[in-house]
């Protein structure tokens, strides 16, 4: 009976799959943004500063290889039914989210504000006064996240006690209609924390799409030779940021669909849905290090040095097996 218990319990193929998937496409995220923030960490530690967008992009990549391995985590352990563990990690991922989410924001409206190429006043104010303010922002965002996992944490875990003491007394009727109460209420505020910064990325990502657009148009008009280097150079910027922006975009909306309960996934359909809703991710990271002349160059540094130094280790061995069979 045991036998039969436990192999009834065993995920089957197709979970399989998309397990290690998961698994692997998690790895290479906290991977790739552990890149990132040794890159720029280590900058910033040499010159005792850096640059706002490379500081908005340093906190944005640790705050990314946190989720990743947060959401690593609980969803490895709800598969082995840790279940106090993982209400736990639920309350740090919560967190790690909102703060990914209004970081992403804040980098999609310096680039915005940074590169294009509107003649309003307001934009001119802000160009002059987003850089000096990155780092109250950057605390801002911190502490609108702590203060929105505090409040979702502990208004879950009060509803969950009412209900337990409810249901232990034989109120049953009462404490679903709590449960209904509740999901009511504590949904609209789930919705509205993720929404406003995707909002203003959405916003600011489209408006610096549209003028990358127009100074495109007028660099064809001038020069309509297409291989042009600052035309090439416009034309992967406007690429980059459809690619940010499609992705971006499905992991808010997978994010909202989960949120909501739209649909309900069986087990091995919850992996897949995990690969694709964490990709977005990974590929938005992706896009960020290939976009950044000084993370690009690092990089191509470091694949470069791995051959060079297997070549450097191999050599010291063979020399080494020559002196002791050399008489």
């Amino acid at each position: 009976m045991n036998l039969e218990t436990s192999w009834e319990k065993m995920p089957s193929s197709l979970t399989l799959i998309f397990m290690v998937i998961f698994l692997l496409e998690s790895l290479a995220a906290m991977s790739q943004n552990g890149f990132i923030v040794v890159v720029l960490g280590r900058e910033w530690v040499r010159c005792r500063t850096l640059p706002s967008g490379d500081m908005i992009v340093s906190c944005l990549a640790a705050s990314r290889f946190c989720l990743h391995g947060m959401a690593l985590l609980s969803n490895f352990m709800s598969l082995f039914n840790f279940c106090s563990q993982v209400s736990y990690l639920g309350a740090l991922w919560e967190f790690i989210n909102s703060l990914t989410f209004w970081l992403t924001a804040w980098l999609a409206a310096f680039y915005c504000v940074k590169i294009s190429s509107f003649s309003h006043p307001i934009f001119f104010w802000l160009k002059w006064r987003l850089s000096r303010s990155v780092p109250r922002l950057l605390l801002g965002s911190l502490i609108i996240s702590v203060v929105t996992g505090i409040s979702s944490v502990s208004g879950n875990i009060i509803l969950m006690q009412m209900i337990a003491s409810l249901r232990s007394h034989g109120n049953h009727t009462l404490a679903d209609r709590i449960r209904t109460f509740s999901w009511h209420f504590f949904l609209p505020q789930d919705v509205l924390a993720m929404s406003i910064p995707f909002l203003l990325f959405l916003v600011s990502t489209l408006l610096l799409m549209f003028s990358l657009c127009r100074h495109l148009q007028q660099m064809r008009a001038h020069r309509p030779g297409p291989h042009d280097p600052s035309t090439q150079a416009h034309t992967m910027a406007l690429k980059s940021l459809t690619f940010f922006l499609v992705f971006y975009t499905s992991y808010f909306l997978s994010l909202i669909i989960t949120v909501m309960k739209i649909t309900t996934l069986q087990d091995q359909w919850h992996w897949a849905w995990e690969v694709v809703t964490y990709a977005g991710i990974y590929l938005h990271s992706s896009i960020l290090v290939l976009s950044s002349p000084k993370l690009r160059k690092a990089l191509k540094m470091r694949l470069w040095k791995a051959p060079e130094k297997r070549w450097f280790i191999a050599s010291i061995n063979i020399n080494n097996q020559y002196q002791q069979t050399s008489p």
